[in-house]
């Protein structure tokens, strides 16, 4: 029989050890039941084959149940509860069955080494013990007791206790004839003993639209794949050495339906992927598709990592895409978070009642910029999390990539905070050596687990090393985007085109530290929003000059060493700045000037991925060489690319508004070059100023070369 304390403990929710009150237990020679079903007036216990073994009498009457049942052995059974109203309510004893957690598991989460935690963790159907049902598991370490909570149980914690795995701090519980598409969550009663407000799963798979909050069990994988050819290239690629050009997605607002509703995956994969491979780029990246409670947030602010945000339809739906995309030739590559997170109270935040994912000290643990909680990177089960989430959407999703979020403010203990708001590390410096190790950690385990995949990291610091291998004293990240040519250009091109030649530098300095690390070139979403107006509204002079400039940038960006990244809506000239709430403006295309910077853009991609001498040498130093660097006067600069066995292409960039006959220039040899490339051109909506199809060089070089105003040329040689 249950003690008074038992008894107590049961109805009131502050049981820590189930297993050792509820379900069969042996007593006097045979076996009592004993289940918790609040508001039932009886209940009857069955073997699972249906046969009657015991009518269960009220303990208490807030819903404890229990009495002998004539069964030979321990085993579980099924219970038949009446309610007052005449309805009935059966359920399989999950008490009955033993963990699916094994100390294995323990010992590796417990050391930080577990690389299959999405395997584990979570919630996952499955058989066992020849029932079929959900297994959930949670790590809380510091909860007094943890229930999982559902429409399969009225959200009742007293009826889903959970059991407690001492040495890893992890609760885990199998539910019987549970399945996919039910809504849950975990009811912890904190370290002090306190009810903390219900907390989503930190590895669900699936969750509920925004504004609702539950995690959803999700249904085993079921997508058959056919992008082995793809997967296979990247698997045996340099990825240095190939045409990279990324368009840079948010999901929610590149087009919407005629409602003006998300689009589901199915319906961007039969729109989004066409447009991607007809304007020539390799890659998609979107912005963070993780779950994610605030739109505004444009996904950053994650609470979900596990999840594809519902907004989109299902996992299956992303599946689809990424395998429709690949199939297709196009990377995808996600936008990815672990700098921090939001705190809502269903989130991480104090997710047992102590900082467990964040650092409890707010000098580490919260982000001013941002209002979120730092990830504590220096516990071993917090970067485990992290760790296994970028193994996760690799394997479960066939990612290309991860576009890591904020590197630097993760790097530096006093990012964005003043004297006095930081804690240095133990030799007294700035650096985040956690950080450091786990990123280490991270990209070690990508790039070993799956070859074909590259992370880019957004660094904006002279951090040495960020993509050099991690055995060379490196992060070990694949590329790192170039925010410096970003803001450099930017800012030359917003200056009147007179005041130019004395801003020579904003262009030049750039290759003195162009091949230190594997650079992407970004134009990204951060550069045309906030009151910092679209691209085409950067460049300086009126209408038509700021189409020619914008076109001659391009033209500059595509020639320039390092991959390329084009946000959405700046392939054509989009002209009010981007707002997540609402669809690009196509209808721009119905203007000649938008559809020839389309045109541009999308010829640029298929001359860069057709041209080795401008991809193959992105990140080396031999593929570029300054043919004319010192024009300050004329705003003229002019390099050569080149690639082992590939002919020499010349890029010359023109910015000011002068036509510019028979300027003379020393290309690198002599004879005929053909002009591939001319962003003045009339299908692009400019002056059709040119050469004609080609330049003659003499012997020793010397041509005479005709540029248009604000324009960009690419120049080949033709043997």
């Amino acid at each position: 029989m249950l003690t008074r304390d038992q008894i107590d403990r049961l109805v009131t929710g502050r049981e820590d050890d189930p297993f050792a009150t509820l379900g069969v237990h042996p007593a006097d020679k045979g076996f009592t039941a004993c289940v918790m079903v609040p508001d039932a007036t009886g209940v009857t216990a069955l073997t699972l084959e249906g046969k009657t073994v015991g009518e269960l009498a009220c303990i208490h009457p807030d819903g404890l149940f229990g009495g002998k049942v004539s069964v030979k052995k321990r085993q579980p059974l099924r219970y038949v509860a009446r309610y007052p109203d005449g309805s009935d309510y059966a359920l399989v004893d999950p008490y009955g069955y033993g963990p699916v957690l094994g100390p294995m598991d323990d010992h590796y989460f417990a050391e930080g080494s577990h690389e299959r935690l999405f395997d584990k963790l979570g919630a996952h159907v499955l058989h066992h013990e020849g029932m079929g049902g959900t297994h959930f598991a949670v790590w809380a370490p510091n909860a007094l007791r943890v229930s999982v909570v559902g429409d399969f149980n009225r959200w009742d914690g007293r009826r889903g206790l959970m059991r407690r795995r001492g040495d890893a701090g992890v609760w885990e519980i199998f539910l019987p004839e549970v399945g996919a598409g039910s809504a849950y969550k975990f009811e912890i009663l904190g370290v002090n003993g306190e009810l903390l407000p219900l907390k989503s799963d930190p590895f669900a798979f699936q969750s509920e639209l925004r504004p609702s909050t539950a995690s959803i069990v999700a249904p085993p994988p079921a997508h058959i794949w056919g992008d082995d050819r793809h997967r296979a290239h990247w698997r045996d690629a340099d990825p240095r050495r190939e045409p990279i050009a990324i368009y840079e997605v948010h999901a929610g607002s590149w087009q919407r339906d005629a409602e003006g509703h998300f689009l589901t995956w199915d319906e961007l994969a039969n729109r989004l992927i066409p447009y991607v491979v007809g304007m020539g780029f390799t890659h998609i990246e979107f912005l963070p598709i993780s779950e994610h409670p605030y739109d505004p947030s444009w996904g950053y602010q994650t609470l979900g990592l596990y999840a594809p945000s519902a907004r989109f339809g299902d996992a299956e739906g992303f599946a689809r895409f990424v395998d429709g995309a690949h199939r297709a030739g196009i990377g995808v590559i996600l936008d990815w978070v672990p700098a921090h997170f939001p705190t809502d109270e269903h989130g991480l935040a104090r997710f047992d009642g102590t900082a467990l994912y964040e650092h409890a000290d707010p000098r580490k643990g919260f982000h001013p910029d941002w209002n979120t909680a730092i990830y504590n990177y220096g516990r071993r089960e917090v970067a485990q999390f992290l760790a296994n989430n970028a193994l996760f959407w690799a394997e479960r999703y066939h990612v290309d990539g991860l576009r890591v979020d904020a590197v630097a403010s993760m790097l530096y203990l006093d990012y964005s905070r003043q004297p006095g708001e930081w804690i240095p590390n133990d030799h007294g410096g700035r650096e985040n050596v956690e950080a450091v190790a786990f990123l280490q950690q991270m990209n070690k385990a990508l790039y070993g687990a799956h070859p074909g995949v590259m992370t880019i990291a957004e660094e904006s610091t002279s951090w040495p090393g960020v993509s050099r291998p991690v055995d060379a004293g490196g992060l070990g990240f694949g590329f790192k985007w170039n925010m410096g040519f970003m803001h450099d250009t930017l800012r030359y091109l917003q200056r009147d085109p007179v005041h130019r030649a004395h801003h020579h530098d904003d262009i030049t300095f750039g290759l003195l530290y162009a091949f230190d690390e594997n650079f992407v070139l970004p134009l990204s979403h951060d550069e045309v929003v906030h009151g910092k107006s679209s691209l085409l509204h950067k460049m300086a002079g009126d209408d038509w000059q700021k189409f020619a400039t914008l076109r001659a940038y391009y033209g500059l960006m595509w020639g320039y060493p390092g991959k390329k990244l084009l946000f959405m809506g700046q392939e054509f000239a989009q002209r009010d700045e981007w707002s997540e709430a609402r669809a690009l403006d196509w209808h721009l295309l119905d203007h000649a000037p938008h559809r020839g910077v389309q045109r541009l853009v999308a010829d640029l991609n298929h001359l860069y991925s057709s041209r080795p001498a401008l991809h193959a040498r992105d990140c080396e130093a031999e593929g570029f060489e300054w043919v004319l660097v010192d024009a300050r006067a004329d705003s003229i600069f002019a390099w050569v690319r080149r690639a082992p066995g590939a002919l020499p292409i010349v890029v010359i960039s023109h910015f000011t508004p002068v036509l510019r006959h028979a300027y003379r220039m020393r290309l690198p040899s002599g004879g005929r070059w053909r002009e591939v490339m001319n962003s003045d051109a009339q299908d692009y909506g400019g002056s059709g100023a040119g050469n004609m199809g080609a330049v003659t060089a003499d012997e020793e070089g010397w041509a005479n070369i005709t540029i248009p105003p604000f324009a960009t040329l690419m120049l080949e040689l033709e043997f």
